[in-house]
């Protein structure tokens, strides 16, 4: 006889089977992914200016600002619009979403800049 579980039980299986979706469409891999790209695309042309004589300074000033805008700023700035969105419309964007569309919107941005200025 069986004491562990009772014969008539009220929980169907199906119940106690019941996964959560995971809480972000997006992997982690693909967030990460995008970071670090974010990162090399915006650090790719200094070692092009270095080494074609461009002054150490001007550089080093140049990238303290565009880097941090790029790599930090634009997911940032989704993040906390992500936010905003979640307390005014009662939506539900999981942060990883937000960081993930900003880093990926900071590399296209990046590209179309590369390439206009080639």
């Amino acid at each position: 006889m069986d004491t562990k579980t009772p014969a008539h039980s009220s929980v169907s299986s199906e119940t106690m089977r019941e996964t959560k979706p995971p809480r972000s469409l997006v992997p982690k891999g693909i967030t990460i992914g995008l970071a670090v790209f974010a990162l090399v695309l915006s650090l790719a042309g200094y070692g092009f200016r270095l080494m074609i004589g461009d002054d150490v300074g001007v550089v080093l000033r140049h990238a303290a600002v565009i880097v941090p805008t790029f790599v930090i700023g634009i997911p940032l700035f989704f993040w906390l619009g992500s936010r905003m969105v979640n307390k005014v419309k009662g939506l539900h964007i999981e942060t990883r979403n937000a960081l993930t569309l900003g880093w990926l919107t900071a590399c296209v941005a990046m590209l179309w800049l590369m390439g206009s200025y080639s």
